[in-house]
C-alpha cells in the first residue's frame, strides 16, 4: 500500500463521526443503511453525506443502491491491509 493511500486512509479515521460510522457497520455486520447512519450520528443529513463521501473516497466503505436509497458496505479487506501496513511501521 502506498503511503499516499495509508495518508487518505488515516484522515478519514480521524474524525469521531467516521469512526462511529465504521463501529456502528462492524457491530451489524459490515452493512449499514443511510438512515441509521443518520440516527446513530444525531447530525443533519448534509453533514452525514460530507462523512459518508469522505470513508468511501478513502475506500472504506462501498455505495450500494437499493431502490431510492443506499446502503453501505464496510471493505473489511482494505481496513485489514491498512492495519497491517501500520503495523509494519512499530516491527523496524
Amino acid at each position: 500500500m502506498e503511503l499516499k493511500q495509508l495518508e487518505k486512509i488515516a484522515k478519514a479515521l480521524g474524525d469521531i463521526n467516521r469512526l462511529k460510522i465504521l463501529k456502528d457497520m462492524a457491530i451489524n455486520g459490515g452493512f449499514i443503511q443511510c438512515s441509521q447512519i443518520v440516527s446513530v450520528l444525531d447530525l443533519a443529513q448534509p453533514s452525514v453525506s460530507h462523512h459518508i463521501k469522505t470513508l468511501t473516497e478513502a475506500g472504506l466503505i462501498e455505495r450500494e443502491k437499493e431502490g431510492r436509497s443506499y446502503s453501505y458496505i464496510l471493505n473489511k479487506t482494505l481496513l485489514k491491509e491498512y492495519v497491517k501496513n501500520i503495523a509494519a511501521f512499530a516491527e523496524k
